[in-house]
């Protein structure tokens, strides 16, 4: 039973930190989420080590558990080690990719044209950008998939799970977070290089392949470097304005 309530308490968790209900650096305090979700504290703190394992979580003693926060030599590194293996993923999808892995890879990509070309007029954006979001994740796991090396595959995807919790702000999905015209001109971009990516799979050209997911990740890390940023410096806002309102009190 305690492997299972361990599950549970790792979904629970797991989940309302990729929906950004806990942002990077919330405190996961073991008694409140034990209660909240419905079990003792054994599988909480279970849960919270392999959450801590998947590199979503930070444990320190004395301090407890906290949604891990990134400083920009971190993420910067973890962007690159993600180049790396995505790219090399794109040369073996380009290499051993069979017609179906191509209708996989399409697929998200056709949904993809859709919802970025109906954005331009679109006023009600949120539930789009979320649509988009889920099928670029699509896009990318058949490429994974694509490459047929499940290790991999799994450090990938964990990778991207950091990045998202890393970049989204405290409630909202990394998406709504942008002005819209930034949206609109990222998704266009990214379309873009999406279309790119496929057609050098699709091709078999496992080298254009690789410089194309190269150039998707190399942007996708510039502008994300560039968020983080602005992310630390209004935290540095918030601590100060809290320390002033403490001295004036």
């Amino acid at each position: 039973m305690k492997s299972v309530n361990t599950d549970i308490a790792y979904d629970h968790v797991r989940q309302r930190i990729l929906r950004g209900d806990y942002g990077p650096g919330h405190a996961l305090m073991t008694e409140a989420l034990a209660e909240e979700i419905g079990v003792s504290r054994t599988p909480v703190r279970d849960a919270l080590r392999k959450l801590e394992a998947d590199g979503l979580v930070e444990i320190q003693p004395r301090l407890g558990a906290r949604v891990k926060q990134f400083d920009r030599q971190e993420f910067r590194e973890m962007c690159e080690l993600r180049l790396a293996l995505e790219a090399q993923a794109a040369g073996l999808a380009a290499k051993n990719r069979t017609v179906e892995d191509l209708e996989e890879i399409e697929a998200p990509l056709i949904v993809m044209r859709t919802i970025t070309a109906e954005l331009e007029n679109s006023r009600v954006r949120a539930a789009k950008l979320n649509k988009i979001a889920k099928e670029d994740v699509r896009f990318h796991l058949a490429i994974m998939a694509s490459s047929k090396n499940a290790l991999m595959q799994r450090e990938i995807l964990r990778l991207h799970l950091i990045h998202r919790v890393a970049q989204t702000p405290v409630g909202k999905s990394f998406q709504e977070s942008a002005p819209r015209e930034e949206q609109i001109a990222n998704n266009d971009r990214v379309l873009t290089e999406h279309e790119a990516i496929f057609a050098a799979i699709a091709a078999g050209d496992g080298r254009a392949a690789k410089r194309a997911m190269e150039s998707h990740i190399e942007n996708l890390l510039e502008i994300s470097l560039r968020k983080l940023a602005l992310q630390e410096r209004e935290r540095v806002a918030e601590s100060l304005v809290a320390d002033e309102l403490i001295y004036s009190a």
